[in-house]
């Protein structure tokens, strides 16, 4: 009888506890990586807002500003990439001047700031004045609003209701304190809110980060913006357009553009040497809507503002519908273009039933191979 309690006693743990004690291990592991990476992260932008700030303010004229920001942007993406554009710099400038005693700086660190030289462990020497409790990307979002105390309730409530960054920009979009101190039923207000929001929360968030992924220098992983289909579809079309012999080179794969409000990304960049420009292509698995043509058109505008470099020619879109029902291509470009358009589609780039062709062999070799 006793043995029997030894061996009851000494047996190995249930799976499912096992299985629970491991996934609780490993997402403290990713919570506290990712509480140390963004620490860093918010410390640099507001350091680097700090110092480009010094510098504008050595004249007062905003043109001079503006072009202390621009050349900056240049040099950083060229060496760092497109997390240094001007837009970004600008971020880091405002969220200095609003926040200017989020972090404690001995005086030796801001003599440094405003002399020609930076100790390399300045960034370890900044203390925050209190827990960083959000992400660069709240913080991005709450510069948004230009009411300082709104600003603050934002962060507070953000804060303590651990809103995703998404959940903020809804909140922040829709005016949500403003018509908390509006309404005489804050409750119902509130109610709906959560209510609105509920499908914006997403615990895993700060993985799928694009702005995570680029301060450490990775790629952003595709898995988290293509379906199996869409991936499949994708992969095939960049040999096919680099086989047609005219002029394509590839470029990128999901490529991150961010505007003021939203991430988004481009299935595919190529650049086409003969025509000296760049070919943006989305694809969509669904019907094509107005809405896909319009997303199309801010991508083609958006990379001609952000990235295009000076000297080529207006960026191309093209914009691909995989619907079961019919494959179509919808093809774009902005700036009055559109005999010299006319005159490329001809010439250079895939028609309509090239493509059309292309998807539908590829959608039949996915069902044959997933049957």
């Amino acid at each position: 009888m006793a043995l029997n309690k030894h061996k009851q006693a000494t047996s190995a743990p249930s799976q499912p506890a096992l299985i629970t004690d491991a996934c609780l291990i490993i997402e403290q592991a990713q919570t506290s990586a990712y509480r140390a990476v963004n620490e860093t992260l918010i410390k640099r932008n507001w350091l680097l807002g700090m110092r480009i700030n010094t510098e504008i303010l050595k004249d007062k004229r905003a043109e001079y500003g503006e072009q202390i920001v621009s050349n900056l942007a240049d040099k950083l993406t060229a060496r760092f990439g497109n997390g240094f554009i001007k837009r970004n710099l600008w971020y880091f400038v405002n969220f200095y001047v609003t926040h200017p005693n989020f972090f404690y700086v001995e005086s030796e660190i801001v003599n440094a700031v405003r002399s020609q030289f930076i100790n390399e462990n300045i960034v370890n020497t900044l203390r925050s004045q209190c827990p960083i409790r959000l992400s660069w990307t709240h913080y991005r979002i709450i510069l948004q609003e230009g009411d300082a105390e709104a600003r603050s309730w934002y962060e507070n409530e953000a804060a303590n209701e651990m809103w995703s960054t998404r959940t903020l920009q809804r909140n922040i979009s829709s005016q949500y304190y403003h018509r908390l101190l509006k309404s005489h039923d804050k409750e119902l207000v509130h109610s709906e809110m959560v209510k609105l929001t509920e499908p914006l929360q997403d615990k895993l968030e700060y993985l799928k980060s694009p702005v995570i992924a680029e301060f450490l220098g990775f790629k952003n992983n595709t898995d988290y913006s293509e379906s199996a289909l869409e991936k499949s579809i994708i992969s095939h079309l960049i040999p096919f357009l680099m086989e047609l012999g005219k002029g394509f080179a590839f470029v990128d794969r999901q490529k991150h553009i961010h505007t003021e409000k939203e991430d988004y990304y481009i299935d595919l960049v190529f650049y086409n040497y003969h025509l000296r420009c760049f070919v943006l292509i989305d694809l969509k698995t669904t019907k094509l809507s107005y809405q896909d043509v319009g997303q199309m058109d801010m991508y083609v505008k958006m990379y001609d503002e952000l990235v295009r470099p000076e000297g080529h020619n207006p960026t191309i879109g093209i914009l691909l519908c995989a619907d079961t029902d019919q494959d179509v291509a919808h093809y774009s470009v902005l700036n009055g273009s559109d005999q010299l358009f006319a005159a490329k589609l001809m010439t250079y780039l895939p028609t309509k039933e090239q493509l059309r062709r292309e998807i539908e062999q590829q959608k039949e070799f996915f069902r044959l191979q997933n049957q």
